[in-house]
C-alpha cells in the first residue's frame, strides 16, 4: 500500500479524530526517523502519514515543582541533552538520548517514537522503565495512564489501541541519595543496533554504604526490554559491595529470554546482561553518591 496522504494535525483532538477514523490506515511519527524507513522498504503499510510535530502538547518538556519531568511524545532527544538541568537531574536519560542513531537523528528522533517504535533493543526503554516513567495515552474515550514496563507487548508491538496516541511520557523525581546509568553493547559502530543493553536506577542509604532500593531493565535479550524485579531483590537491603552487584547480575542473566541472530548468539547476549547490569549498578551508585 502506498502513502495516500500527509495530515499534520494541530491538537491531541483531531490526531486522535484521524486515527480513529482511518485505523490501521493512518500512523503516527514524530522524527520519522523509524517510520520513514520501515514504509520505504515496505516493510509497513500506512496509507495517512500523520506529523504530529504540529501539536504543542507533545513538543514541549517541563521540570515540575516536585522535580518531576514531563516530556512530550515528540519532543526530540537533542533538545533534553542539550538541556543543563534535565541533563543534570536525570543523566541517565541523557545517556540513552545521545545515542539514539547520529547527531542528525537526534535533531528529530524523539524518546516517544522510540518507545512506539517497540524494538526489544531500543535504546531509551530501558532508562525510561528504570526511571519509572509513565506513557499519557488519549484516544476516543479520553485519556489514560500506562506505565512503561507495560507499554511494549511484543517486537514492534505494544498496548496502543485503534484512534490512540501516545502524548507524553512523566518521571517521577529522582529520590534522595540516587543515581541512574544506562549502557548498551554494540558490535562495532556501523552497525547502531544493541546486542544487549541494561539501565539501573539505585538509591542509596544516607551515608551510601546501603542499597535501599533499586529497579533494574534489561534490553535486547527478550521480545521487549523487562523490569528485572529479582535484581532490585537482590540489591535492597544489602550493602554496596562487589558481592551484592554480582548476585543482582546473576538474577539479570536469569531473567534474560535472548534468541540468536546476525548481531549475537543467545549465550552472548544473556552473558552480556550480566556484564552491562553490572556496569550500570556501578555508575548509578557512584552518581548518587555525588548527588
Amino acid at each position: 500500500m502506498a502513502v495516500k496522504d500527509y495530515i499534520a494535525p494541530s491538537s491531541v483532538d483531531d490526531a486522535v479524530a484521524v486515527l480513529s477514523e482511518h485505523g490501521a490506515d493512518a500512523r503516527p511519527f514524530a522524527g520519522g526517523t523509524d517510520l520513514i524507513i520501515q514504509v520505504r522498504e515496505r516493510r509497513r503499510q500506512v496509507g495517512i502519514m500523520l506529523d504530529v510535530k504540529k501539536i504543542p502538547e507533545l513538543m514541549e518538556y517541563s521540570i515540575g515543582a516536585d522535580g518531576s519531568l514531563r516530556v512530550g511524545a515528540a519532543v526530540a532527544c537533542a533538545r533534553l541533552y542539550n538541556d543543563a538541568e534535565v541533563a543534570r537531574r536525570f543523566p541517565a536519560l541523557i545517556d540513552s538520548a545521545s545515542l539514539i542513531g547520529g547527531i542528525q537523528i537526534q535533531s528529530r528522533a524523539s524518546l516517544g517514537g522510540n518507545l512506539c517504535n517497540s524494538s526489544p533493543a531500543g535504546d531509551s526503554i530501558p532508562t525510561l522503565i528504570a526511571l519509572g516513567a509513565t506513557c499519557e495515552i488519549a484516544g476516543r474515550g479520553g485519556r489514560r495512564t500506562v506505565p512503561v514496563e507495560s507499554f511494549c507487548t511484543g517486537p514492534g508491538a505494544n498496548v496502543l489501541q485503534p484512534g490512540e496516541l501516545l502524548v507524553s511520557l512523566t518521571f517521577p523525581a529522582p529520590a534522595a541519595n540516587s543515581g541512574a546509568a544506562f549502557e548498551r553493547f554494540i558490535p562495532r559502530n556501523e552497525m547502531d543496533i544493541a546486542v544487549a543493553n541494561a539501565a539501573a536506577n539505585v538509591t542509596l542509604s544516607a551515608d551510601g554504604a546501603t542499597f535501599t532500593a533499586a529497579r533494574i531493565a534489561i534490553g535486547a535479550v527478550a521480545p521487549t526490554a523487562l523490569l528485572v524485579a529479582e535484581t532490585g531483590a537482590a540489591l535492597a537491603g544489602k550493602p554496596v559491595s562487589a558481592d551484592t552487584i554480582a548476585a543482582a547480575a546473576a538474577a539479570a542473566r536469569a531473567a534474560a529470554r535472548p534468541i540468536t541472530d546476525m548481531r549475537g548468539s543467545a549465550d552472548q547476549r544473556r552473558h552480556l546482561a550480566g556484564v552491562l547490569v553490572t556496569r550500570v549498578i556501578e555508575k548509578a551508585v557512584e552518581r548518587a553518591r555525588k548527588a
